[in-house]
Protein backbone atom coordinates (compact mmCIF):
# COMPACT_ATOMS: atom_id res chain seq x y z
CA UNK A 1 0.00 0.00 0.00
CA UNK A 2 0.76 4.09 -1.02
CA UNK A 3 2.26 5.54 2.38
CA UNK A 4 -0.17 8.51 1.53
CA UNK A 5 -3.15 8.57 4.22
CA UNK A 6 -6.74 8.81 2.84
CA UNK A 7 -7.30 12.04 4.71
CA UNK A 8 -6.62 15.53 3.10
CA UNK A 9 -4.67 17.66 4.89
CA UNK A 10 -5.32 20.90 6.48
CA UNK A 11 -3.78 24.16 5.65
CA UNK A 12 -3.45 27.34 7.78
CA UNK A 13 -5.14 30.21 5.95
CA UNK A 14 -1.76 32.01 6.31
CA UNK A 15 -0.38 29.29 4.52
CA UNK A 16 -2.89 29.35 1.79
CA UNK A 17 -2.72 33.56 1.67
CA UNK A 18 1.06 33.15 1.17
CA UNK A 19 0.75 30.36 -1.38
CA UNK A 20 -1.62 32.11 -3.48
CA UNK A 21 0.74 35.79 -3.29
CA UNK A 22 3.20 33.12 -4.54
CA UNK A 23 1.60 31.91 -7.67
CA UNK A 24 0.45 35.58 -8.65
CA UNK A 25 3.85 37.43 -8.13
CA UNK A 26 6.29 34.89 -9.48
CA UNK A 27 5.00 34.04 -12.74
CA UNK A 28 4.92 30.44 -12.93
CA UNK A 29 2.51 28.69 -12.91
CA UNK A 30 0.06 26.96 -10.29
CA UNK A 31 1.61 23.32 -10.89
CA UNK A 32 5.31 24.63 -10.37
CA UNK A 33 4.58 26.69 -7.44
CA UNK A 34 2.80 23.22 -6.05
CA UNK A 35 5.08 21.32 -6.30
CA UNK A 36 8.02 23.51 -4.92
CA UNK A 37 5.63 23.82 -1.66
CA UNK A 38 4.42 20.47 -1.24
CA UNK A 39 0.53 20.71 -2.05
CA UNK A 40 -1.49 19.38 -5.09
CA UNK A 41 -2.08 21.47 -7.90
CA UNK A 42 -5.44 20.80 -7.53
CA UNK A 43 -5.94 22.44 -4.60
CA UNK A 44 -3.66 24.95 -4.98
CA UNK A 45 -5.67 25.90 -8.15
CA UNK A 46 -8.47 25.83 -6.03
CA UNK A 47 -7.16 28.29 -3.40
CA UNK A 48 -6.36 30.56 -6.33
CA UNK A 49 -9.78 30.22 -7.56
CA UNK A 50 -11.44 31.11 -4.22
CA UNK A 51 -9.09 34.20 -3.61
CA UNK A 52 -10.15 35.61 -7.11
CA UNK A 53 -13.80 35.16 -5.89
CA UNK A 54 -13.00 36.91 -2.47
CA UNK A 55 -11.67 40.18 -4.42
CA UNK A 56 -14.64 39.86 -6.98
CA UNK A 57 -12.55 39.02 -9.80
CA UNK A 58 -14.36 35.56 -9.59
CA UNK A 59 -16.87 34.58 -12.11
CA UNK A 60 -20.54 34.84 -11.56
CA UNK A 61 -21.71 32.72 -9.05
CA UNK A 62 -19.19 31.90 -7.01
CA UNK A 63 -19.33 32.32 -3.20
CA UNK A 64 -16.45 34.52 -0.92
CA UNK A 65 -15.46 32.48 1.57
CA UNK A 66 -17.45 34.85 3.91
CA UNK A 67 -20.72 33.55 1.90
CA UNK A 68 -19.58 30.09 2.47
CA UNK A 69 -18.95 30.32 5.77
CA UNK A 70 -22.51 32.11 6.26
CA UNK A 71 -23.88 28.65 4.33
CA UNK A 72 -22.23 26.47 6.32
CA UNK A 73 -23.25 28.13 9.63
CA UNK A 74 -27.04 28.43 8.20
CA UNK A 75 -27.08 24.81 7.23
CA UNK A 76 -25.88 23.61 10.85
CA UNK A 77 -28.54 25.52 12.09
CA UNK A 78 -31.39 24.41 10.06
CA UNK A 79 -30.06 20.80 10.64
CA UNK A 80 -30.24 21.86 14.97
CA UNK A 81 -33.91 23.11 14.45
CA UNK A 82 -34.34 20.32 12.64
CA UNK A 83 -33.96 17.82 15.15
CA UNK A 84 -35.31 20.05 18.04
CA UNK A 85 -38.74 19.85 16.20
CA UNK A 86 -38.71 16.11 15.83
CA UNK A 87 -37.79 15.93 19.68
CA UNK A 88 -40.66 18.40 19.84
CA UNK A 89 -42.94 16.30 17.92
CA UNK A 90 -42.06 13.16 19.54
CA UNK A 91 -42.82 14.56 23.28
CA UNK A 92 -45.91 16.17 21.95
CA UNK A 93 -46.98 12.43 20.33
CA UNK A 94 -46.37 10.89 23.71
CA UNK A 95 -48.03 13.32 25.80
CA UNK A 96 -50.99 13.44 23.86
CA UNK A 97 -51.07 9.42 24.23
CA UNK A 98 -50.64 10.22 27.88
CA UNK A 99 -53.33 12.83 28.35
CA UNK A 100 -55.78 9.70 26.99
CA UNK A 101 -55.11 7.12 29.00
Amino acid sequence: MGSKSNRSRRYTEEFKRDAVALVRSSGRTVTEVAREIGVSAEGLRNWVKQDAIDRGQGTSGGLTSAEREELRRLRRQNREQAETIEVLRKAAVFFAKESDR
